[in-house]
């Protein structure tokens, strides 16, 4: 997300999904164990995070598999959870993320479930306990109005767009995907999905990955299917709904590595397919910079209402109407955006503290970018924006910033700073070679600070803790190496 503000926003499915169902439990298996790292190296108790009460260190998540019916005319949720997991512990209880929706029935591994809903929570019992390592099947039945959920950030989640308010937007970063489905909201638990949303004809619905069918049900109703093996955090999972007209290129039938789709409401459709077109070419450059592009597809939806900022859903991120004037206004924005699929959303935060290494990478994709189109580059920007830094409150640590001030604009700025000033030390082959293996070696996973600067120590044999640290940790802007 780049930083301007959050603000909040005025069994009849197909059966053919044993296939979907059976690759999204085994899929995340590899990326799961890649990140468990971290799992373990945490408290049980979550009290390090920075928003231990969402999440559950109870369990991990291989795959969830979210069945909705949405009715736009009465904004409501009819919702189906199939989550598999495994537990971490023996226990006989679940501990689940949900928010304003309510729970009518839940089984694990097929034994009714006693339910608890209180706080954000709902926490399910069984009489047999699971065992340590034991893979499970929640299976959750729920319903409800959606809506957003109170965070101090402002109203985050699922909330209604377009004039008539006939449309749906999700935009959960840090905590609002409890708003739309029972999770374990915590940003280093990473799983496959399968979506399927069913809404009246005429409306469409767009998720994460591929769509794999639409289907038209007995009673008129659309249903649209979407899988994407991620593995990916509950926070970056989206569900959009509305009325949109929609680009779909193939793999390099636009110069794209992997398949582009857009969509946005029709009235908007010339400015969003101008400010949209050198996504491809974007996509291209920064393979060049950062690695292979890690997920199956990309693209954007322009929604009918304005946002605060842009999100970097994961595969398919969100802008405002706001954001397309027709004329690249904000394709920084696009940039930024674009650059969080390697960082943030593919290599993802062990915890919320270690934001910079989403903001600050994504900030300096922006820079990078500007650099490719021989406007301004990155050093001239760099250079701009520690002057900009120098005359602020120098009060700010951003490896370690506070959870009320994860979205302040220093840490992208500042984060986007640091990596400039290890680029002037290292030069231009070793720092983009640092930046391409780091997203190598954690791809799928989550990591920290911590790892970051021991990646760069090891990748370039060089001691550079006594560099990277003062500008994360010391609240004095520090200058830039000569």
């Amino acid at each position: 997300m780049r930083n301007g503000g959050r603000a909040s926003l005025r069994d009849r499915f197909p059966c053919s999904r044993r296939a979907l169902l059976t690759a999204a439990a085994a899929l995340p298996l590899t990326a799961t164990a890649a990140s468990t790292g971290s799992r373990r190296s945490a408290p049980d108790d979550g009290s390090a995070r920075y928003f231990p009460r969402h999440g559950s260190y109870g369990h991990r998540t291989l795959a969830y598999d979210l069945r909705l019916s949405y009715d736009p005319d009465t904004a409501w949720l009819d919702g189906h959870a199939t989550i598999h997991a495994v537990a971490n512990r023996c226990t006989r209880q679940v501990e689940l993320d949900l928010a304003r929706l309510t729970v009518s029935s839940a089984e694990i591994d097929g034994a009714p479930a006693a339910v608890r809903q209180r706080d954000g929570k709902a926490v399910l019992t069984v009489e047999r306990a699971l065992t340590e390592e034991q893979p499970f099947t929640v299976d959750i039945r729920y319903s409800g109005s959606p809506r957003p959920v109170r965070t101090p950030f402002g109203s985050i989640g699922w909330d209604r767009t377009g004039d008539d308010y006939d449309g749906t937007v999700v935009a959960s970063q840090p905590l609002g995907a409890p708003s739309w489905f029972p999770c374990n909201d915590r940003p280093d638990d990473k799983a496959a999905y399968t979506v399927t949303v069913v809404v009246p004809d005429g409306q469409h619905a767009l998720a994460n990955g591929t769509l794999h069918e639409r289907r038209t049900l007995d009673d008129g109703s659309v249903s649209w299917t979407y899988h994407h093996p991620g593995p990916m955090a509950s926070y970056l999972a989206a569900v959009y709904t509305g009325r949109f007209a929609h680009e779909t290129h193939h793999a390099d039938d636009n110069g794209s590595p992997v398949p582009l789709r857009n969509a946005y409401p029709a009235h908007l459709a010339d400015r969003a397919r101008h400010d949209l077109a050198r996504q491809p070419e974007m996509i291209r450059h920064f393979t060049e910079l950062f690695g292979p592009y890690p997920f199956e597809t990309y693209g954007a939806v322009v929604v009918d209402a304005e946002l605060g900022a842009p999100v970097e859903n994961q595969t398919l991120s969100v802008f405002g109407r706001n954001h397309m004037d027709g004329r690249r206004g904000s394709e920084t924005l696009v940039a930024h955006e674009l650059a969080h699929q390697w960082y943030g959303n593919s290599v993802s935060l062990t915890d919320w503290q270690h934001i910079w290494l989403n903001e600050g990478f994504a900030t300096y994709a922006e820079w990078l970018w500007s650099e490719h189109l021989g406007e301004y580059d990155a050093h001239d920007l760099a250079t701009q924006a520690w002057r900009e830094l120098s005359g602020k409150r120098q009060n700010l640590r951003i490896g370690d910033p506070g959870r009320s001030r994860i979205f302040d604009d220093r840490i992208y700025v500042r984060g986007a700073c640091t990596l400039h000033a290890l680029r002037l030390e290292l030069g231009d082959e070793r720092f983009f070679t640092v930046l391409r293996t780091w997203h190598d070696a954690h791809r799928g996973g989550s990591a920290d600070t911590d790892a970051f600067v021991g990646h760069a120590e090891r990748v370039t044999g060089r001691p550079l803790t006594a560099l990277i640290r003062p500008w994360l940790f010391d609240k004095t802007l520090p200058r830039f190496p000569v």
